[in-house]
């Protein structure tokens, strides 16, 4: 079975006010002064606005909640020493100029990307997941990008931006996707290929690093995995481990394809950029395009093939039937782009939406 691991960004705000806080380095510094037995994992992101912590690998799913639950906690414990809460979604609701974090890599970021590094106060989530080897991980990373924005649209979390309803589901990815590394690519067909197109990119002069090869899915730089990076951070706790599974589903059944002889899907990048941008549209409130005929269909249906696809693989790990409940569920509730809307709705105060996030974001879901 493979290891899975998650990293989460989450927004810094006022408890009050719902204002985003420049409070990063407060929150570490906390976190570093503490004495909890595990220690801690959060670091800093480009903006003093946001925190992010990742999980430590594991097997099974229910661990994997334990971690984002733990993590969460922490992360709201050490924000409220100077005031603040943890929320987790994709962008603020409310108005910001964003503060940019000390150090080098995000200074050069700054200055070689100007106005839309600025911008980039935007928080995700990464799955990661094993393979056996870079040959593998590429063969996986050519078979999943049709799937890969049905778990955009799942995880869609970020209806608002600077005051506004952006009349997208997920905005961040939007934002996100303006950086010039960032998206769907066409078939590496091997792992010599991959790294040569990372090597020309970077070398190009336009990245400062492999850590900035910003693809939808990619090898990690850092780990032996495949690293998902589509997904807004998700509101409730329960929606990233339904997408873990999902990916690790994902990633199992692209090798068992790869090593069966089977090629990738023929799919275009400009139809996946479609698909892409559609899923950041319309969340699960509007059509997606269906991973296998790129033809628009309801989001129940897109979310229903994915499952599918997966299936054999779910069963496998045993996450078949969480899966399944975790589908159910999801699509009844909405996303947290439903979930913020909703609550713009009824209380008509950014404020209160971020107030509440918070309290979700902290909130145990079992």
């Amino acid at each position: 079975m493979r290891s899975v691991g998650v990293e989460e960004e989450l927004l810094l705000a006022d408890a009050e006010s719902g204002e985003p806080l420049a409070l990063a380095g407060a929150v570490l510094a906390a976190a570093d002064g503490d004495q909890h037995p595990r220690g801690h994992t959060f670091e800093s992101e480009l903006h003093e606005e946001q925190v992010e912590f990742a999980t430590k690998p594991v097997m099974d799913m229910a661990a994997l909640q334990d971690e984002i639950v733990l993590w969460r906690a922490e992360a709201a414990r050490h924000a409220a020493t100077a005031g603040a809460v943890v929320a987790a979604t994709a962008t603020t609701p409310l108005p910001v100029r964003p503060s940019l974090s000390p150090g080098h890599r995000f200074e050069w970021a700054a200055r070689q990307f100007g106005m839309t590094a600025q911008e980039q106060l935007t928080c995700g989530c990464h799955v990661h997941v094993a393979v056996e080897s870079d040959e593998e991980g590429v063969a996986v990373l050519d078979r999943i990008r049709p799937w890969l924005p049905v778990l955009t649209a799942m995880s869609a979390n970020s209806p608002f931006w600077q005051g506004e309803d952006t009349r997208y589901a997920s905005y961040r990815s939007r934002v996100w996707n303006r950086l010039p590394s960032t998206g769907p690519m066409d078939v590496f067909g091997s792992a010599e290929d991959y790294h040569a197109q990372v090597r020309a990119m970077v070398g190009s002069g336009v990245l400062r690093d492999r850590g900035m090869v910003w693809f939808d899915a990619r090898l990690s730089a850092s780990y032996p995995t495949v690293e998902i990076r589509v997904a807004d951070v998700c509101l409730d706790a329960s929606t990233p481990v339904l997408l873990a599974a999902l990916v690790r589903g994902l990633v199992e059944t692209a090798a068992r394809s790869w090593r069966a002889g089977e090629p990738p899907a023929p799919v275009s990048t400009g139809m996946l950029r479609l698909a892409a941008w559609q899923a950041g549209r319309s969340g699960l409130d509007g059509p997606l395009l269906h991973p296998a005929t790129m033809s628009p269909v309801d989001p129940a249906e897109a979310v229903e093939a994915l499952y599918r696809h997966v299936g054999d693989a779910l069963a496998d790990t045993g996450d078949e039937r969480r899966v399944r409940e975790g589908i159910t569920a999801l699509l009844e509730r909405g996303n947290g782009a439903r979930v913020q809307r909703e609550l713009l709705r009824s209380k008509d105060d950014f404020a209160e939406v971020v107030r509440e996030c918070a309290r979700i974001t902290a909130a145990d879901p079992r």
